[in-house]
């Protein structure tokens, strides 16, 4: 049997060096990374639970970072135990907050914030 992955990678503006926000907002663990010259951020791996994902310096082939798009192409969601503690994390690391901690109907607490290279994510639990 065939298995597959989602592994998200994100584009960030040239010239980034801190990708602090991503292991102290919202807990991942930085596998590697890879700089360039001038030691500026090429690509780097996290893992968060388990499930990678990249950060990648913009490579001017069409894939553009939220800020430049003016806008986001896909919303990361991401299923954790609890909402709020994610919630407060990322903001206390540079978030701006989209939508505080909220019950659905539907059956979801969910909240939303953008991280500070404008990607947005959906920290989220079923209820």
């Amino acid at each position: 049997m065939q298995t597959a992955q989602f592994a998200p990678q994100l584009y960030i503006p040239a010239g980034v060096t801190d990708l602090s926000f991503y292991t102290q907002g919202i807990g991942a663990e930085e596998l590697y990374r890879f700089t360039n010259e001038d030691g500026n951020v090429h690509v780097a791996e996290f893992s968060l639970a388990g499930t990678i994902f990249h950060v990648h310096e913009n490579n001017q082939q069409g894939q553009l970072v939220p800020h430049v798009a003016k806008g986001v192409t896909c919303l990361i969601g991401l299923f954790v135990d609890d909402v709020e503690f994610y919630l407060q994390q990322a903001l206390r690391h540079g978030a701006e907050l989209l939508m505080p901690t909220t019950d659905f109907d539907y059956h979801y607490r969910q909240a939303e914030i953008r991280d500070p290279f404008g990607h947005v994510w959906v920290f989220q639990k079923r209820i």
